[in-house]
């Protein structure tokens, strides 16, 4: 055990994890790099330039003639993946820590750090980019060190793309990063940090063994699920499995038990023997809280079933996605999905498509809200349609989140501005370094989750970083907008939203719908209500067909006549005729601004 040392790779986004994991991957001979981000596997990763997922890796590598075995797990940066983050973390005992030398110290740095520092891991600072013309690695060295509290000569100078650095980076590995401690004599106790869904194997889970030891054709059993299974295959991670016959405490494996149901694996849980099992199992394991809601409906309904065994593998593969089934008057038959974010939703739905060919309808993503009812019934409501009447209602509380936004000084003044726009509140604002300023402000969740992040990216040029954890709930005014076209609500289209932006969001809601909804042969009345109350309101004309082109001459009651025809015609016609909302109808009520 002495000679194995588990790591992770934590930074904000975009400051070169992937790309000094190449280096590390190339200097222990693990693999040859045939191209860059090896370890980012998904198209979606490599065409956006992100990590999605942990990708866990073994490399081996000598010092001073003792060979040692190193685990790697690559994980993502965007504030969106810190489930994946945290779970990673979990199964380490030390983590690099990587800073960008032309960037510095960004939002979800300091979130990923002090999510490490919980969990007791060495901490190594390693700065990189420095070969860039536009580093400034003595500053960004201040930065790190205030936040730290380390000495200048403990932070590493590294270089992800010349693989400066990368010999300095393992020696430190080996060097400060403690061994797993855990006793091999001890019942199994194996932590499961991923899965993967294979269509030939099952399900391959991967793990850590805090204590214990683990043999091929071991009876097992997952401690939450309460189900048992025989290892058919253990194995540790290289470019690709590669099979043991037994791993033992502080290793970091895989497991093929011809699971086939994607709901006897959680990610967090304890894998333990059948005959000699652990006493409790171990702590940290959270089911993951999802931020934002939407309804995914299968374009064609036939493919419900489908959608849900598409879910179901996804969720297999990302632990952060919740679902559950739900109906839609517009809609028919599909989940209401639960994300960490915009961005994690935009991932899924590109997933869906790409992996599993499913062409799906969201609807506009929401947040949860508290209900409580004038009989003193506390309801969660995921869905505007699902809330209860306005007259029933006491009074309804909606997330609230806290931000920390670092940024440029020269831009405090338009964030200030977006933020209050948002219905923010201000707590601090402290300089951390010369021109760079961390704002923290109090906001409602529903308020961030459409436009937010892409407003304040464009503001500051691309300078602010940006993260948030949850900070309760809140009363507020809030009121159910809902869409009428022709007086039949739409349920898709209803949105919650404060009483002070209904007005003006339902105008603009009725605009776009004007300009989307295709004309019909009848005149359609798009509608803005509050309960009762029509606040704003738009018509699509009829299409119109000269019916009086063939009457030519004559008395003026002839044309009349047809006129009057044609009238009582499209009067038929709308009572029975109903109205398709095409699919960029409900994208576009997203993008308003």
């Amino acid at each position: 055990m002495k000679h194995i040392r588990n790591f992770c790779i934590i930074a904000h986004i975009d400051h070169g994890k992937s790309t000094l994991a190449d280096r590390l991957l190339e200097y222990t001979k693990t693999v040859v790099i045939t191209e860059n981000q090896m370890l980012d596997d998904m198209d979606l990763e490599r065409e956006r330039g992100i990590t999605i997922k942990s990708h866990a890796i073994q490399m081996d590598y000598t010092l001073n003639g003792e060979a040692y075995q190193l685990n790697l797990i690559d994980t993502p940066g965007h504030v969106d993946f810190s489930y994946e983050v945290s779970r990673s973390i979990a199964a380490c005992e030390g983590a690099l820590l990587v800073v960008d030398a032309s960037q510095g110290i960004q939002a979800q740095t300091i979130s990923n750090l002090y999510m490490a520092i919980d969990n007791d891991l060495e901490i190594i600072p390693v700065l990189n980019k420095v070969d860039l013309p536009s580093a400034m690695p003595e500053e960004v060295e201040d930065q790190i060190i205030d936040l730290l509290g380390v000495k200048r000569d403990e932070i590493i100078r590294a270089s992800g793309k010349t693989g400066e650095g990368v010999e300095a980076i393992l020696k430190a590995i080996i060097e400060r990063v403690p061994a797993p401690k855990g006793d091999p004599e001890a019942p199994l106790q194996a932590l499961i940090f991923d899965s993967v869904f294979n269509s030939f194997r099952g399900i391959i889970a991967y793990f850590k063994i805090v204590n214990g030891t683990i043999r091929t054709d071991d009876f097992v059993k997952f401690y939450s699920t309460k189900k048992e299974y025989y290892a058919e295959e253990i194995g540790v991670l290289k470019m690709q499995l590669s099979p043991r016959k037994e791993l033992k405490c502080g290793d970091v494996g895989y497991i093929i038990s011809g699971i086939k149901t994607s709901r006897e694996v959680k990610v967090g849980d304890t894998i333990t023997h059948v005959k000699r099992p652990c006493a409790k199992a171990i702590e940290g394991f959270q089911e993951v809280k999802p931020m934002v809601f939407a309804g995914v409906y299968p374009i064609e309904t036939e493919d419900f079933e489908d959608l849900r065994s598409s879910l179901e593998k996804l969720q297999l593969n990302d632990a952060s996605l919740t679902f559950q089934p739900e109906s839609s008057l517009a809609l028919g038959f599909g989940f209401r999905c639960g994300f960490l974010g915009l961005l994690h939703m935009e991932i899924i739905q590109e997933r869906l498509d790409r992996e599993f060919d499913m062409d799906v309808i969201t609807t506009v993503p929401n947040v949860q809200y508290m209900v409580t009812t004038k009989k003193g019934e506390l309801l969660d409501v995921h869905n505007p349609s699902s809330l209860p009447e306005p007259t029933l209602i006491e009074k309804i509380e909606e997330p609230y989140i806290r931000a920390s936004i670092i940024t440029n000084t020269e831009f405090i003044g338009s964030i200030m501005t977006l933020c209050l726009s948002k219905r923010g509140e201000l707590i601090k604002q402290e300089y951390i370094s010369g021109s760079r300023v961390e704002i923290l402000f109090d906001m409602p969740l529903g308020e961030i989750v459409i436009d937010f992040y892409d407003k304040l990216k464009s503001i500051s040029k691309g300078y602010a970083s940006f993260d948030y954890h949850q900070n309760g709930f809140r009363e507020s005014k809030l009121v159910k907008l809902d869409i009428l076209l022709n007086s039949e609500p739409v349920d898709a289209l209803s949105c919650l939203t404060h009483v002070s932006n209904a007005e003006s969001l339902g105008r603009r809601m009725c605009e776009k719908l004007k300009d989307l909804i295709p004309r019909q042969q009848f005149d359609i009345a798009v509608q803005a209500a509050i309960g009762a109350k029509i606040i704003a309101r738009e018509t699509i004309k009829a299409v119109r067909k000269d019916v009086t082109a063939k009457c030519y001459g004559g008395d003026i009651s002839r044309k009349r006549k047809l006129l009057e025809k044609q009238k009582r015609g499209k009067k038929r016609m709308k009572q029975i005729g109903n109205v398709q909302v095409p699919q960029k109808a409900f994208l576009a009520v997203l993008k308003l601004d």
